[in-house]
């Protein structure tokens, strides 16, 4: 009886004792190959240029991915059946996406947008949702800030989705000024002050062309349109001095600016 017992046990130990060491032997290499293939990872990433916001998410979702991997293996060498796990885990991922729609729809246009890059932080775009200089470009939301420092966050889901516009992303951008002229004032005299007025500002880009040209003849104005090239960060500035100065320069000159208005006049009856 004894001998039967120290036989078991003895098989037992050796069963299981091989088991855990082979378990240990899993841990221990497959740590050090989680470590290589996120170190690896990081670098492809780095050489491709990806963002700081998704390269920390890859990372991490890769480290999540490759570690169950091996929890799975050292489980399965312990002889723990982990078909059950599989179902309960897929369970709660089915409830967990369904619960969370709209903010994995969020996740994946940020994905996109950090991936495929239409804008980076610093761009001035305009959205359906507002326009402003871009702080952050999250996972979920990215962040505007207005020129009169208002923050708007918008989802990523509506930003990768619908049209927008970049402002800044080609370095220079075309100022364009709309002004009316009265029919009787100098057409000629108009757009000479007009051209004079952009080639003055020390903003507008030089080496780029200035144009004065006749848009449109309204019901009472003709209608001139002058244009020049500023650098992006310059754009405002050199919008709200040329307006002021247009303003200036036409009333110095006598040239007129058009204004809706009505006349009111009142009759007395006779008794």
């Amino acid at each position: 009886m004894k001998e039967y017992t120290l036989d078991f046990l003895t098989t037992t130990a050796i069963k299981y004792g091989t088991r855990i060491f082979w378990t240990a032997v899993i841990v221990f290499v497959g740590l050090r190959v989680i470590r290589m293939v996120r170190t690896a990872a990081g670098q492809i990433m780095d050489r491709a240029g990806v963002e700081i916001t998704l390269k920390k998410f890859l990372d991490m979702l890769l480290h999540a991915v490759l570690f169950g991997v091996m929890v799975f293996m050292a489980a399965d060498q312990l002889g723990i059946k982990t078909t059950s796990f599989v179902a309960v885990i897929g369970t709660v991922t089915l409830a967990f996406s369904l619960a969370m729609q709209n903010t994995l729809s969020n996740f994946a246009g940020g994905t996109l947008i950090l991936l495929l890059k239409p804008f980076k932080v610093g761009d001035y775009i305009s959205t359906s949702a507002g326009e402003g200089t871009v702080e952050t470009i999250g996972l979920v939301y990215t962040t505007l800030l207005t020129i009169d420092n208002r923050v708007i966050t918008i989802p990523n889901s509506s930003v990768s989705s619908a049209p927008l516009t970049n402002l800044t992303r080609m370095g220079k951008r075309r100022l364009i000024i709309n002004v009316g002229i009265g029919y009787s004032s100098d057409l000629l005299k108009a757009k000479n002050v007009l051209k004079q007025i952009f080639e003055e500002n020390p903003y507008i880009m030089k080496d780029q062309d200035i144009q004065v040209i006749v848009d449109s003849l309204g019901d009472s104005s003709v209608n001139l349109s002058a244009r020049g090239w500023v650098l992006c960060e310059d754009y405002w500035k050199t919008k709200w001095a040329i307006t002021e100065e247009i303003k200036l320069t036409f009333d110095r000159e006598g040239i007129e600016i058009p204004y809706q208005y009505m006349n009111v006049t009142l009759t007395k009856e006779s008794q």
